[in-house]
C-alpha cells in the first residue's frame, strides 16, 4: 500500500474555512483518481468528492458549492487538497483519503479530524 500524508484539519467555527491536503509520491499516471471520505462518530464513512487525474471533479450533493477539491502534480508529489468554506457543525468528521491506482489498488490515509463548533 502506498502511504498516503494528510494535513490540515483542525477545529473552525460555522462559516470558516479549513484546507486539507492529501500526498501521494507516485508517478501520476499509475493513478486513476483522488477522493475524500469522511466518517462522523457512529455513523459509516461516506464519500465526499473525487477528482480524476484528467481534472474530473464530483462532489456529494451536501457540499457543492461549498467544497472544492484540486490536484497538483509536481516533483513526483501529487496531492489532492480539499478547500472547505462556509463549514457547517455537520462538517463534523474524520476526513479520509483515497487514492485509486489504475490496475484496481488503492490507498487509505489515516484520518485528519475536523471539527465545526461555535
Amino acid at each position: 500500500q502506498v502511504p498516503l500524508v494528510e494535513s490540515g484539519g483542525g477545529s473552525v467555527q460555522p462559516g470558516g474555512s479549513l484546507r486539507l491536503s492529501c500526498a501521494a509520491s507516485v508517478d501520476l499516471f499509475s493513478i486513476s483518481d483522488m477522493a475524500w471520505y469522511r466518517q462522523a462518530p457512529g455513523k459509516q464513512r461516506d464519500w465526499v468528492t473525487t477528482i480524476t487525474r484528467s481534472g474530473s471533479t464530483y462532489y456529494t450533493d451536501s457540499v457543492k458549492g461549498r467544497f472544492t477539491i484540486s490536484l497538483d502534480s509536481a516533483n513526483g508529489k501529487n496531492t489532492a487538497h480539499l478547500q472547505m468554506n462556509n463549514m457547517i457543525p455537520e462538517d463534523t468528521a474524520v476526513y479520509y483519503c483515497n487514492v485509486q491506482f489504475v490496475g484496481g489498488k488503492s490507498s487509505w490515509g489515516r484520518g485528519t479530524q475536523v471539527t465545526v463548533s461555535s
